[in-house]
């Protein structure tokens, strides 16, 4: 069977992240979009309807015409982003006195809760926050008395987390008794107004003063499309294609270089006038089909069709707020049809030396009143040149303010929680490594490493995967590739610590074992296969080994559904999620076969093979093997030690790979290699190995020779009649 080759991967994983890169498009995550999707009474019980959502994403709960509560979305006010790399959407709603009402989760993408654990779980675990007083948050609240679901602890963390965070900052917002804003820290950059000079457009678009976000007409149709409602496509934008559909830029304006090279000297100075101490500018200009200031703020007075996000904040803008410009004053220009200012109040906490980003909120009418809606983020950072380092006496006032709330350190909560079990893997991780690099000392006595490797693998299901549930799977490779080209963030993957330790140590591997030091070691399912197969040889069960031929033409179905998946997660990362299935480690593993029958009967389905044929899932089934051999073909070192003579004459190792992995003609293959070190042990094997024992005896036969010399030197009459006994025999 011709092998990959090293260009024909890197041609699909090139593929791949252009794929990726052409994406941008999600649900967006404002409270009109999913209030709907609650009822008034079971978020604050009392209320028989909403009131209209204000500027601050905030309804009003009523019962009658009397407010009770106020009723928000946690994404609204803090990051809900869990290990899918998305937004975990939650209803929540609040009373006078701080008190949580009521919470529903309305929206999300995490793969274990897809695929894993029912909603009803995580369902009942938020009921539980009605009754919390969020006063009690404040003063302290140990990380034990947060329920967590097994096999989802990132996803409950990250509930638990956005719930609490959020309903602080709104209690703050809404100024109620006993929630006052923390003073916050001074920003390490701050802009320095006097930098700069006035330019043309190229120039400030050359430097990054000015930043643009396009789509054409072809991707918005296409993205549209890609939400799975089939009404979208009757509605998509007519020719020409290539037109832009969304074309913005936007500046920061009140830098002055930047705000009079844009605006002019007169209109800058008017802009000026319109800002309180502390408020900032920015400009918007738009040249595509699409307007990003609609008509809606004409009747609302809110800008309904972008806001400001940074960090934590969010803002969106009033009318009141807003300035219309006739004309751009910086030399080249484009046409622009849509020219404004935005004002952003000191009070929406807004620092304009840190980065920030614009999310346009993109809908198509479906029906009469069902629309769709896409966001696109334009981000945007002051350039360096711009801004200027804080004096060392600000630094200083910084440094000594109080530390962030554990709150918004909730990976490092998460590592505290799990200090025991990360000692107990890096310790079994720090082993592995050690049985790899000394791998002559381990193997030389075959019944010591067979126990040793026994152990192990017990330790890894029992311990690794049912114990701590790291059990890697595809959807990790799934979600990390999404969020790196999304909104990626390093706490994301933070806030599960075994599983982020296995990935690290898993890449580090790859480049020194290829794929074999996790499947044959670190993977619980794996080892199940393994386990029972052992098992099954005690039981006498016989074994089947199917013809070389298609056992190697069937080592290509892995690699077939590992690409699969990676290009439906291209399409739609749920979609892919739910195609996962196809791995049953988290019926087997992680929810201990605690599912639902047909899941049940689909990991058994899997796992009955195994006992005819040596981890035969492993072998041909395996997407997560496919995903890591990808990378593994880069792997720097050969360290399995082959004699000249293997595959030719001698098929020991070969007919004696628990896997197979080894070619007829005598080379390992790596990408198949579980790096058991079976044919380690036949290497050293003084008793199986041709090689060994055809070399022990030459070393005999010297010894003896030697030894018969020696004899003969010294005259040792006992020696002299041993020699010369058979000779008066023959």
């Amino acid at each position: 069977m011709t092998r990959p080759t090293a260009k024909l991967w890197l041609a699909c994983l090139l593929a791949a992240v252009l794929a990726i890169l052409g994406q941008g498009a999600a649900a967006g995550p404002i409270l009109a979009q999913y209030i709907d999707k609650v009822s008034p009474t079971e978020i604050v019980p009392g209320a028989d309807h909403f009131g209209q959502i204000d500027a601050r994403n905030l309804a009003p709960a009523l019962a009658g015409d009397k407010q009770i509560g106020w009723v928000f979305l946690t994404s609204d006010w803090v990051s809900t982003t869990g290990y899918s790399g998305k937004p975990i959407h939650i209803v929540v709603g609040l009373s006078p006195k701080g008190v949580i009402t009521g919470a529903k989760l309305v929206k999300h993408s995490e793969p274990i809760v897809l695929v894993g654990i029912p909603d009803s779980k995580i369902h009942a675990v938020i009921r539980k926050y009605s009754g919390l007083d969020l006063h009690t948050v404040i003063k302290g609240r140990d990380t034990a008395d947060m329920d967590i679901v097994s096999g989802a602890t990132v996803t409950m963390m990250v509930i638990d987390d956005s719930i609490l965070r959020a309903g602080i900052k709104v209690a703050q917002a809404l100024k109620l008794d006993g929630f006052e804003a923390p003073a916050a820290a001074g920003p390490t950059r701050a802009i320095d107004r006097s930098a700069g000079a006035v330019a043309d457009w190229a120039t400030l678009a050359g430097n990054g003063a000015i930043r643009r976000l396009t789509v054409d007409v072809k991707k918005i149709n296409k993205d549209f499309q890609a939400l799975g409602d089939p009404r979208a496509a009757s509605k998509a934008e007519p020719p020409p294609l290539d037109e832009a559909y969304v074309d913005l830029y936007t500046a920061l304006v009140s830098e002055p270089a930047i705000g009079k090279s844009l605006l002019g000297e007169r209109m800058f100075t008017n802009v000026q006038a319109m800002m309180k101490p502390g408020d900032e500018a920015i400009a918007i200009f738009g040249a595509g089909r699409w307007s990003f200031k609609g008509s809606g703020y004409v009747r609302g007075g809110i800008f309904d069709r972008f806001e400001l996000i940074q960090g934590e904040i969010s803002h969106r803008f009033r009318d009141t707020e807003h300035r219309r410009l006739v004309s751009v004053a910086a030399a080249g220009a484009p046409d622009l049809p849509e020219m404004d200012v935005f004002i952003v109040p000191a009070k929406a906490g807004f620092n304009p030396a840190l980065p920030f980003r614009l999310q346009f909120l993109v809908h198509r009418a479906v029906g009469p009143i069902q629309k769709l809606f896409l966001t696109y983020d334009l981000s945007y950072e002051l350039p360096a040149v711009y801004t200027k380092t804080i004096a060392a006496a600000h630094a200083a006032v910084a440094a000594a303010a109080p530390a962030a709330s554990p709150r918004d350190q909730l990976w490092k909560r998460m590592w505290q929680v799990k200090r025991t079990q990360l000692v107990v893997l890096a310790i079994a991780l720090a082993l592995l490594t050690g049985i790899f690099f000394f791998q002559t000392f381990a193997t030389r006595n075959a019944r010591t490493f067979a126990i040793l490797r026994n152990a192990y693998l017990v330790f890894t299901l029992v311990f690794v995967g049912w114990y701590a549930n790291a059990q890697l799977s595809v959807v990790n490779i799934l979600a990390v590739a999404s969020a790196l080209f999304s909104d990626f963030r390093w706490n994301t993957f933070l806030m599960d610590p075994l599983i982020f330790v296995m990935w690290f140590a898993v890449a580090a591997a790859l480049l020194f074992w290829a794929r074999g030091a996790y499947c044959g070691w670190l993977c619980p399912f794996g080892a199940l296969q393994e386990l029972t197969n052992k098992v099954a040889r005690l039981l006498h069960i016989p074994q089947v080994k199917l013809p070389w031929g298609l056992h190697e033409r069937l080592w290509a179905l892995k690699y077939v559904l590992f690409l699969g998946l990676f290009g439906a997660s291209l399409y739609s990362l749920s979609l892919a999620e739910h195609l996962a299935e196809v791995e049953p480690f988290k019926t087997a593993i992680i929810l201990k076969f605690a599912r639902p029958l047909p899941y049940v009967l689909f990991a058994l389905v899997c796992l009955a093979p195994s006992l005819f044929i040596e981890r035969f899932y492993c072998r041909y089934v395996c997407p997560l093997g496919g995903g890591l051999a990808i990378p593994a073909r880069l792997h720097m070192f050969r360290w399995l030690k082959r004699y000249k003579d293997c595959g030719n004459p001698c098929q020991l190792c070969a007919k004696d790979c628990p896997v197979e992995a080894i070619h007829p003609t005598g080379e390992i293959n790596p990408n198949e290699c579980i790096s058991c070190l079976n044919c380690q042990v036949l290497y050293q094997d003084k008793t199986r190995c041709p090689v060994v024992i055809l070399r022990e005896k030459r070393r005999e036969k010297a010894k003896g020779s030697a030894e018969a010399v020696a004899a003969r030197a010294t005259g040792h009459p006992n020696t002299i009649k041993a020699t010369k006994s058979p000779v008066k025999a023959e």
